[in-house]
């Protein structure tokens, strides 16, 4: 038997074992949907580093770059975590590092897990596919806002949930993974409409950055499965 847990906030997975598991992390808005995109247009690796500084010390040694903080570009980075930065031929072949607010934390305390996937929307069927050949037992890792619950996130592990429990007999879902499946089943038809009083989308509307909000809320627009391999992060597939 299988087993399928979500953990709502990095700052829970203290209480979840992490050996022996896939760890999905997901950040919807907006570290996993962009890593997604930069290995869709060519990214060879992205190494998620968790401050500023790290960042920078790559940059400093011939690297590319990114850094965001709450939503915003960091002063001395080409770009942060929007989803179209990555979008041109530039990503393609590089190296980029990567800190961001939410997401490259949650790789972080993930990273001892026996295999660290990336998970969004825009790769969701191709996430379930790859962790359906695995015969393993999953956790999804919610990156959160600053450790707290948010629902995007919160809305694709329900989003994996339902494609996993589709195709797995004899697996246990957690308590957790039932909660989000049910959020899910109610707001899949509108998942834009759903988060319309959301604290996230709040922050992405006084940014200016809807664009970015409803390309992240898009199901499967690339096949890519990024995995976490010692430092880097490279596309599984």
């Amino acid at each position: 038997m299988r087993n399928v847990q979500v953990c709502f906030s990095p700052a829970l997975f203290q209480f979840y074992d992490s050996t022996d598991r896939i760890i999905v992390v997901t950040d919807i808005l907006r570290a996993t949907s962009a890593i997604c995109t930069a290995f869709q247009y060519g990214v060879k690796s992205i190494i998620p580093v968790a401050t500023i500084e790290d960042a920078m010390m790559y940059r400093q040694n011939g690297y590319m770059a990114a850094a965001e903080r709450n939503g915003i570009v960091q002063d001395g980075f080409e770009f942060g975590n929007s989803p179209f930065s990555y979008m041109t031929d530039h990503v393609k072949g590089q190296t980029i590092a990567l800190t961001t607010t939410n997401g490259t934390q949650a790789v972080e305390i993930a990273k001892e897990a026996s295999k660290v996937i990336i998970g969004a929307f825009i790769n969701l069927s191709a996430c379930a596919d790859w962790i359906l050949k695995q015969n393993e037992n999953v956790t999804i890792l919610c990156s959160g806002w600053k450790n707290r619950f948010n629902l995007e996130d919160t809305l694709f592990a329900g989003a994996l949930v339902e494609k996993l429990q589709g195709e797995i007999e004899s697996t246990d879902f957690d308590d957790a993974a039932l909660a989000a499946l049910r959020m899910y089943q109610e707001a899949k038809d509108d998942l834009y409409g759903y988060l319309e009083n959301s604290s996230h989308r709040h922050r992405m509307q006084r940014l200016d950055l809807e664009k970015d909000v409803r390309y992240c809320l898009q199901l499967d627009t690339t096949t890519v499965v990024p995995i976490l391999q010692g430092k880097h992060i490279v596309n599984a597939l």
